[in-house]
């Protein structure tokens, strides 16, 4: 048998970040693959999480592909790495790698690939005699496309393979690994404007992200929905003078899969109610992918309140000196019977010529900071940004004027 060593990673790593010792019920939304839904990059890290409507990047294809017709150079590239749950274990990681090319004046090519380590696991015997190891791992492998339909509104659309392997094989101790394919859909609407005196940038997004059909494992009667989420935000920047901008951002992000019936709610639970329970979930787990999205918005048992208790706010704000120095700020937060994700985030960046690098540190706040497995996350991110770009890029994909790399 396993060993409880082994369980316990497991059930952290499936179970991700929901607060260890939290003396709140928890009626949390499980799904295949919950490390899709974090952002993997530092700088939207040090905002809270938002990124659906910030200004697009080399990592635009996680958060939006929508934001691909807008990016500022011809090729991006972005590297990002975090130590996972650092505070209790110090061989899991989260990597991320993407980039696009520019295709003409107003659309681009992007791709990324997210992998998660969940370092090496010893097995054991019922008598803790060792049986092998195996390292679990899960990974994403995702193309893009955005085009910009007007100077102000764009639209993407993202394909992705998942792979997710997480027990292995190891004598007789064995699960199939679980493999899906999904998509995203993004817009992104940007316009610069005048009010008062000053000049403003407004941008609004929305994103859906991993439609896509259910993973299974060992049990093909008892699939798992991935992380289906939407996403909606906006991010206000303000130009203060020719040297210094700040940005507000705003993220609500909500996911798009079945709310389950929880046995807590019955007081005093008895057999045929807990029947009935397992029966309702049962039926909410054969839903089908579409039918299952839209019913997601009216579908928690506890009515309308609790579906308001299923939207995350991600929030940050992000200071600019003259495109070389960034300061960010954010805050992450989750209800606390919904897995109590509640977290602030700083941030700091730093851009010259060709190259860039962001860090971000999360600071655990809510009802377990004690406590909170998100104790000490870093995230590090490096960019790649070549051939900046300018109004005289032409339709056969040549640099503009500006074409000297870093410019």
């Amino acid at each position: 048998m396993q060993s409880f060593a082994f369980r316990s990673r497991l059930a952290l790593a499936v179970g991700l970040l929901a607060s260890a010792g939290s003396v709140q019920a928890q009626h949390t939304i499980t799904t295949a693959v919950p490390i899709l839904t974090l952002s993997p990059d530092a700088r939207a890290s040090g905002m809270g999480e938002a990124g659906v409507a910030t200004s697009p990047d080399a990592n635009a294809t996680y958060f939006n592909p929508g934001k691909l017709g807008f990016v500022p150079y011809k090729y991006a590239v972005s590297a990002s790495y975090s130590p996972w749950l650092r505070n209790i274990t110090d061989d899991m990681s989260l990597s991320y790698l993407s980039g696009y090319g520019k295709v003409g004046q107003r659309s681009a090519f992007g791709a990324s690939l997210m992998y998660f380590d969940l370092g090496t696991i010893d097995y054991r015997t019922g008598n803790n005699l060792p049986n092998g190891s195996f390292n679990p791992k899960e990974y994403a492998v995702s193309v893009s496309y955005g085009l910009q339909l007007t100077d102000n509104f764009g639209v993407g659309i993202s394909a992705r393979y998942i792979h997710s392997n997480l027990i292995g094989a190891v004598n007789n101790n064995s699960s199939d690994p679980g493999n899906s394919a999904a998509v995203d859909l993004g817009a992104y609407y940007s316009k610069d404007v005048t009010i008062g005196t000053g000049l403003y940038n407004l941008a609004f997004g929305g994103a859906i992200s991993n439609i896509g059909n259910k993973m299974t494992y060992n049990d093909p009667t008892n699939p798992s929905f991935l992380p289906t989420t939407l996403k909606l935000g906006t991010a206000i920047t303000r130009e203060i003078d020719q040297y210094n901008k700040i940005t507000i951002t705003v993220d609500a992000s909500k996911l798009l899969v079945p709310s389950p019936y929880y046995e807590d709610l019955i007081t005093p639970a008895n057999a045929v109610q807990l029947q009935r329970i397992k029966d309702r979930n049962d039926e909410r787990n054969q839903q089908g992918i579409v039918g299952a999205m839209f019913s997601s918005f009216s579908d928690a048992p506890g009515g309308f309140k609790e579906e308001l208790r299923e939207i995350n706010i991600a929030s940050g704000l992000e200071y600019n000196y003259n495109d070389l120095l960034y300061a960010r700020g954010g805050y992450f937060y989750e209800a606390p019977d919904k897995g109590d994700r509640q977290y602030a985030s700083l941030g700091l960046g730093v851009r010259y010529q060709v190259f860039g690098i962001d860090g971000t540190y999360l600071i655990p706040t809510g009802s377990n900071s004690q406590n909170n497995p998100l104790a000490q996350t870093i995230r590090v991110s490096l960019h790649f940004n070549l051939n900046k770009l300018s109004d005289a890029f032409d339709e056969n994909g040549a640099g503009g004027t500006s074409g000297t790399p870093g410019n």
